[in-house]
């Protein structure tokens, strides 16, 4: 299904709104609540919340809202799935790589979504079936391969982080995250882990992340970085290579030349490269 133009526009216009909030805030002493014991939360992440539902809300009153923050509205045939505040840690702690994440799906299909940095002041968006961009420019994913001469990104969800949640479950995850992690870092050229999932999926889709894998992430996390990534000519699958599902946790999202490979490593068959017991940086 082709995106209607007026719903790439209100999540551009959405995903900005929150981002002036966000950028108001600044570096500024952030009074934190706890939703787990790493998961964090400030006014600055409830507030952008509040305006985009609100403006998303007058101008397509029939439509459903999902919100990090707790904000919803059921029952509609379009949803807008919404991170207010995208890498909250970050922001509490002054470290500047944050966004507002936007995105609208129907039926499980993301239609259209919009990444802002209110940082950097760019704004990255995307709708089905016409392209993604940077700032109003047309943008495509890299073709680096193969994996050895990789950049790679990735995340430590709070929800494997958070014993509170149940302490074995979470441990094998974080067991697994971890394992995975290292083998990445002995088989591609370098891996980062920022700290903002949606941006991260922002700068698949321009080519400066070869690739990005996660897991235990929420819809928020990943519907708008899908799309991007999707239309800059990327690849999207969860850790078996199947489609996504915006609500199963885990994603790979890459320039597609390297994907069979990630799947690979995530799936124990990393086969040597011939560079993949050098020291990575």
């Amino acid at each position: 299904m082709r995106c209607p133009s007026e719903f790439l526009e209100a999540a551009v216009e959405a995903a900005r709104l929150g981002g002036r909030i966000v950028r108001r805030a600044g570096r500024r002493a952030h009074a934190v609540a706890f939703k787990g014991e790493t998961d964090l939360v400030t006014a600055t992440d409830r507030a952008s919340e509040r305006a985009i539902m609100g403006y998303l809300a007058r101008r397509f009153p029939a439509h459903g809202f999902l919100g990090e923050e707790g904000g919803s509205r059921a029952g509609a045939e379009y949803r807008w799935i919404v991170d207010p505040l995208d890498g909250t840690m970050n922001f509490a702690h002054g470290v500047p790589y944050y966004d507002v994440s936007v995105a609208l799906e129907r039926g499980g299909e993301v239609l259209a979504g919009a990444i802002y940095d209110p940082v950097q002041d760019e704004m990255f968006a995307a709708a089905r079936g016409r392209g993604a961009t940077r700032n109003g420019r047309r943008i495509s994913v890299s073709r680096r391969a193969p994996l050895s001469q990789a950049l790679l990104a990735t995340g430590f969800s709070s929800a494997l982080l958070d014993s509170s949640k149940g302490a074995r479950a979470p441990r094998r995850a974080v067991l697994r995250q971890f394992r995975a992690f290292g083998e990445f870092c002995l088989a591609a050229r370098g891996v980062r882990r920022p700290g903002a999932a949606a941006l991260d999926l922002a700068y698949v889709a321009c080519g400066i992340f070869d690739g990005f894998w996660e897991a235990s992430l929420k819809a928020w996390d990943v519907a708008a970085g899908m799309v991007l990534v999707e239309e800059a000519g990327g690849t999207v699958t969860d850790y078996r290579g199947r489609p996504l599902d915006l609500f199963g946790g885990e994603i790979v999202a890459s320039n597609g030349r390297v994907h069979a490979a990630m799947l690979g490593v995530l799936a124990g068959r990393r086969e040597a490269t011939g560079t993949s017991r050098r020291r990575r940086r």
